[in-house]
């Protein structure tokens, strides 16, 4: 698989995280909320879930730190390309959704 192919678990997360909700799609430069540990000796550090953090590792997503309670995963320059293959394939993201 090469860089910007995205697996279908994280073409799915892209769905689910900017759909429609209330009228309209959130914008991409808002990223995706990412939860803090709560508690423990993580306490503070993030908690993103196993499709984020495999985009993480994979450099098609960064974390920014905004100095609040969540911390947001905003595409990288190698994201956004990836994100761009994926709407070339009408059955990864339909125009309808």
């Amino acid at each position: 698989m090469s860089d910007i192919t995205l697996t279908p678990r994280e073409r799915a997360l892209v769905r689910n995280e900017f759909m429609v909700r209330f009228g309209q799609a959130l914008r991409l430069e808002s990223g995706i909320l990412v939860k803090r540990w709560a508690t423990g000796p993580n306490k503070g550090q993030p908690k993103p879930g196993t499709v984020i953090q495999r985009k993480l590792d994979r450099g098609l997503l960064e974390l920014r730190d905004d100095c609040c309670h969540w911390l947001r995963a905003r595409f990288t320059e190698a994201g956004l390309a990836a994100l761009r293959h994926m709407a070339e394939d009408a059955r990864a993201l339909p125009p309808g959704e």
